[in-house]
């Protein structure tokens, strides 16, 4: 294990080891949802902060009779936008040369072991802003038609689960939910929701778990779709119903993922009048809702910070509806 830790603290060696974990180890890739794009992370690396996402639109129209002596009229196929925004972080801890001398342990050493984890779980901050965007300010724009609200304040005013109408996460909620979709429902393969409404899920009996092969924790899943149950998921205060939980159905690749390349993506420095050693990771990376354009419309700095992520005028949606593979459900 020393050899371990010393060898990831060559900055070459530690370099390829933490963007090879950043990429690999997510609970939200390993569900489906964040799907890494190989084109993205060439999008990622070209330079610019804005990543043009250019796609072709369905065919439309109707076809013709063919008629002797009346060409057909052709239309073109068209084409829209979709647009992404490069983020730009960066972390950086300091270690003074008292602490491994009076503690007996290496806290550069833990600092380096758990920086990955630390790294998703901003990206995974990042991704809940994102949502809030798209959805939460949006319900009276074009992500209406994707929110279905199974709350008591819509509902009949039952909120105990063992009554005949529970408004609680439910099968009714979830199948209502991913109905939105219509015939494409079955793009659904996770859901993220509070741990509240995985607790009556629980209280339910209706949570199975799997153990995938060589993984040694059983994983959560519900209606064949994999749970991932996270508290900093969005609530709100119901008109007539107390909070009202936000979960939220992904199909599989809903959000692209570029891994850029920082041109240092990890030094150590050392401040020796102070004493200190410092680690700064940075990161250059694109994690984007496909169909929704990111339109720049409040962004202060060189990358967008989470609240402004937070903007619905930063958000336009621009894939039709089956085409997204997002959506909320509202409970009690």
């Amino acid at each position: 294990m020393a050899d371990t830790i010393v060898n990831l603290l060559i900055p070459e060696v530690w370099n390829e080891y933490f963007l090879e974990l950043t990429t690999t180890k997510s609970n939200l890739i390993e569900s489906g949802i964040v799907v890494p794009d190989s084109t993205m992370n060439t999008l990622a690396m070209k330079g610019g902060n804005t990543i043009d996402l250019p796609f072709f639109n369905d065919l439309t129209g109707d076809d013709t009779i063919i008629i002797p002596g009346t060409p057909s009229v052709p239309t073109s196929i068209g084409a829209s936008q979709d647009m992404a925004r490069l983020n730009l972080r960066m972390d950086s801890r300091k270690v003074h040369d008292l602490e491994p001398a009076l503690s007996g342990a290496d806290p550069m050493a833990v600092v380096a072991n758990r920086i990955h984890a630390f790294w998703m779980r901003k990206e995974q901050a990042l991704l809940l802003a994102i949502l809030k965007g798209v959805f939460l300010n949006n319900a009276q724009d074009d992500t209406s038609d994707l929110i279905h609200n199974h709350a008591s304040e819509i509902l009949a005013n039952v909120k105990d689960w063992n009554d005949a109408a529970p408004t609680v996460m439910c099968p009714e909620a979830i199948l209502d939910g991913q109905a939105l979709l219509g015939d494409a429902q079955d793009r659904f393969v996770a859901i993220a929701m509070h741990s509240h409404c995985y607790t009556h899920l629980l209280k339910q009996e209706l949570i199975d778990f799997i153990q995938p092969s060589g993984v040694s924790s059983k994983i959560p899943t519900y209606l064949d779709k994999r749970v991932i149950v996270d508290d900093s998921l969005p609530t709100r205060a119901g008109t007539t119903s107390g909070t009202v939980y936000q979960s939220f159905l992904f199909g599989e690749g809903a959000v692209a993922r570029g891994e850029g390349r920082a041109p240092v993506p990890s030094e150590f420095a050392r401040e020796a009048l102070s004493s200190e050693t410092y680690f700064i990771t940075r990161r250059h990376f694109i994690l984007h809702p496909r169909g929704f354009k990111f339109t720049n419309h409040a962004c202060a700095a060189a990358a967008p910070t989470n609240v402004e992520c937070q903007d619905v005028d930063n958000w336009d949606r621009v894939y039709s509806k089956k085409n997204v593979r997002i959506a909320m459900i509202e409970t009690n």
